[in-house]
């Protein structure tokens, strides 16, 4: 639904045929023009926000569909921090909590008489949100006894302008997604506290970053793929629009050159030094969306403050960005790994012996065991 100022522009002169000028029709001018097409990008901008919302309702039945069968699912509203940055700080409402939605799965299975491990998983995304993308990862996580809850954490895609422009890349979303785990904790009896990972994916594992730099009490490990770790060296490779939802005068309202300790802060790889927390990188050389030499950097911060981590590099593994996240067999045996992972600090209840058991616990697939 985008459509460029300048091809707007374009539309409306070429369509215009200027009326013989008179007192009670005089000439239009570019002034007025140009307060036409601002009106028209504003109704355009509106109906994309409301084309999303249904987008994300359908998806939302959708989740039902494909996951109720193995899955309790609830999405649940709740609150993080106030915005970062009001547009007035004595407007009606500012200062008050900022408020999103997140998904809950339970396995249908679960035995509530014994605690249970916890996955956080944030999605990625500038402005995206939890789709059912995940459907067969959620699968996965939950036929070995995780339970799951899924931020839409301000600056998510499908409920409006208002929670899109609440974003804080890299800032109080962070908040949000911790928020999320004290809800667990504090609502479900059975959760145990002591077994809480993160996992995420790009501005996800970005996130997962992040959660464990401020929380590291609060989290027993942590999955990063494909994370995105240095704003300042990727906003140096990717172009102007992307460039311009950092900027925009409602997120950080400045660029990299004008505020480059704005954009540091917001930066995984400026924070290795707070690593405490047991932790998996993985990365791509040829990831079409978060460049490896970006994670790249993240891993050599963390090994120049000497921190015990894991991670590995793929080369030109198929897939690019999505790479083990795919449906495909590599991509599972990858998953493999990161399950291994999370089981060695989360202990699950039925951790994945083999690819076969992942398959068979993230597809619907007939007969057998």
């Amino acid at each position: 639904m985008r459509i460029a100022k300048s091809l707007l522009l374009f539309l409306i002169l070429a369509a215009w045929v200027p009326a013989p000028a008179s007192a009670g029709n005089p000439d239009p001018t570019l002034e007025s023009v140009s307060e036409q097409l601002d009106a028209i990008t504003r109704t355009l901008d509106g109906f994309r926000h409301r084309l999303d919302g249904l987008e994300k309702k359908i998806d939302d039945g959708l989740w039902f569909d494909r996951l109720g069968d193995v899955a309790i699912i609830e999405k649940v509203r709740l609150y993080g921090p106030p915005r970062w940055k009001e547009k007035s700080e004595t407007a009606i409402g500012a200062g008050n909590p900022v408020k999103f939605w997140a998904y809950v799965f339970l396995p249908r299975d679960i035995d509530t008489s014994k605690k249970a491990p916890l996955l956080v998983f944030p999605h990625g995304g500038v402005h995206g949100d939890f789709s059912t993308y995940y459907v067969h990862i959620v699968r996965e996580m939950l036929a070995q006894g995780y339970c799951v809850v899924a931020p839409e954490y301000r600056g998510s895609t499908g409920y409006g302008r208002t929670v899109y422009e609440n974003i804080d890349y890299g800032g109080l979303e962070i908040e949000d997604n911790h928020a999320c785990r004290q809800y667990m904790i504090e609502n479900y009896d059975f959760i145990d506290a002591g077994r809480v990972g993160m996992v995420g994916w790009s501005h996800g594992g970005l996130i997962s970053l992040m959660n464990i730099f401020e929380h590291p009490d609060d989290y027993r490990c942590a999955y990063a793929g494909v994370p995105v770790s240095d704003l300042i060296q990727r906003l140096g490779y990717l172009d102007e629009d992307y460039r311009a939802l950092y900027s925009a005068d409602y997120h950080i309202g400045e660029t990299v050159t004008e505020n480059i300790e704005e954009y540091k802060r917001r930066s995984p790889a400026f924070h290795a030094d707070q690593l405490k927390t047991p932790l998996l990188i993985h990365t791509n050389t040829n990831d079409e969306d978060v460049n490896w030499l970006e994670v790249q950097h993240l891993i050599q911060a963390l090994k120049a403050e000497d921190k015990d981590f894991e991670y590995e590099i793929f080369e030109d593994f198929p897939g690019g960005h999505s790479f083990d996240r795919m449906d495909t067999q590599g991509a599972r045996a990858i998953r493999l790994k990161v399950y291994r992972f999370l089981a060695k600090y989360l202990e699950p209840p039925k951790p994945f012996k083999n690819e076969q058991q992942l398959h068979r616990g993230g597809y619907r697939l007939p007969g057998g065991k």
